[in-house]
């Protein structure tokens, strides 16, 4: 049964609050057993924060606009934790719940948003100006766009998502989550915009999308504000094309539960300021993970940024003096192509928590392309971590127990002096390398 908007007064003249209908019609829409809930095409809905409800499909129609509202005084805000003296403390995702959220769902099985038309976050309400290359403010988090807790079998489809102020689509305690075919077009100036970002969930399927965003295009999370579900795992990221001003792919650094059986294969990363990241700062360890069929294309785009251009970064460093962090093990990397400022990067504590490493097929092509300082890695954040200078090699490879490179190839296409050696090992143990071709030095 289809809800249409209009039908309970909603105006779709991108001007009036439309949210009290919109609620009307998601209210009806599960009273009645599930549906449809309709924005119907040719129209803008300006809103405030909106409650999807269990069985319920919100569906945008092609040339439908769902817009956030401005007035941060509308929005929803779950689960804001402590209080002192009366006053809301805005938690963050590492601490707290989110404080704020335009589309939110909790304990509600089966609810799908889907349709043709576009979903607006309203960014740059909430945002000034830094310097150039990026936009933030001092309220954080600022309103996530789509944040689904403890919701299962949902589905996420052909839509379209732009100027998220914060992360975009944050699904928390999830099992059984489909995110296909969407479109998330935010623009990469504005700080914190994650483009998907599945929060101890499982049994997740992220096919055909295309994310372009500042910060993470696709990050899994294991956040301390979620700890009382389980790990983040069973995960396919498949078909997709990525561009981020941070990591197109990044696990962590949000990662104080586990992370486990992950497949990624067949996807594009371009102009990114880092490939495939996985970023351990806190106790959960990363186990059992495949990536392959992959072209990375990486560029530094400004120090404001998290990266230096790295195509592939693995590091696993104590967050602060009361932190372990976890071990990586087990990862396999294969068939991977990175056109890249800065060579492959695996950085392990002194107790070699890098572990059975595979790195099949991976050619490094390391060249010039921006004004950016060359030679820099990146180990931010971290107890005593920062950038580091020193030369980039096509490997670098730091405290890891257990790595096999096999028929892998680093070609150095220019003479940029920040370029050091096709390898470098450092306090590294059980190294195989078969195979291995270089050209350029």
């Amino acid at each position: 049964m289809d809800f249409h908007v209009m039908s309970y007064g909603a105006k779709g003249d991108g001007v009036t609050d439309d949210a009290i209908y919109i609620q009307k019609a998601i209210d009806d829409c599960e009273k009645f057993g599930g549906g449809r809930v309709v924005l119907d095409g040719g129209r803008t809905f300006y809103s405030s924060s909106l409650i999807l409800k269990e069985n319920v499909e919100l569906h945008l129609e092609r040339g439908a606009l769902l817009k956030a509202s401005s007035d941060l005084d509308t929005y929803f805000r779950p689960n804001m934790g402590q209080k002192d003296e009366g006053v809301n403390i805005i938690g963050t995702p590492v601490t707290l719940k989110p404080s704020y959220a335009f589309i939110y769902a909790k304990d509600a099985d089966n609810i799908a948003i889907s349709g043709q038309g576009i979903i607006d976050g309203n960014c740059y309400a909430f945002v000034e100006r830094v310097d150039r290359y990026y936009v933030t403010s001092n309220l954080y988090p600022r309103p996530t766009m789509i944040y689904f807790e403890h919701c299962n079998h949902i589905s996420i489809t052909d839509v379209t998502m732009q100027n998220a102020p914060f992360w975009t689509l944050h699904p928390a305690g999830c099992d059984d989550v489909l995110i296909s075919k969407i479109r998330i077009l935010n623009p990469l100036d504005v700080a914190n915009s994650d483009g998907i970002d599945p929060d101890h969930c499982s049994n997740v399927r992220i096919i055909g999308c295309h994310i372009t965003c500042a910060d993470d295009a696709i990050c899994l999370k294991s956040s301390s504000g979620n700890m009382e579900y389980g790990p983040t795992e069973n995960i396919v990221i498949a078909d997709c094309t990525l561009v981020s001003t941070s990591a197109a792919l990044k696990i962590g650094t949000e990662g104080t539960g586990d992370f486990r059986n992950i497949l990624v294969h067949n996807c594009i990363l371009s102009k990114s300021n880092r490939g495939i990241s996985i970023q351990i700062r806190d106790g959960g360890n990363v186990k059992n993970a495949i990536f392959s069929n992959i072209i990375i294309e990486t560029r530094r785009f400004a120090d404001c940024w998290w990266g230096c251009a790295e195509p592939i970064a693995i590091s696993t460093h104590n967050r602060d003096e009361n932190t372990n962090s976890g071990i990586i093990e087990n990862i396999t990397f294969e068939n991977i192509i990175c056109d890249s400022e800065n060579g492959v990067f695996l950085s392990g504590s002194e107790e070699n928590k890098i572990r059975d490493i595979q790195m099949i097929n991976v050619q490094v092509n390391l060249s010039t392309k921006t004004k950016w300082k060359k030679g820099l890695y990146d180990l931010r954040p971290g107890l005593g971590k920062g950038i580091e200078e020193t030369k980039s090699a096509g490997f670098m490879l730091r405290n890891v127990d257990g790595i096999v490179l096999n028929d892998c190839k680093v070609n150095f296409l220019d003479n940029n002096e920040s370029f050091g050696d096709p390898i470098e090992e450092q306090e590294c143990k059980n190294v195989e390398i078969r195979n291995f071709k270089y050209s350029g030095k």
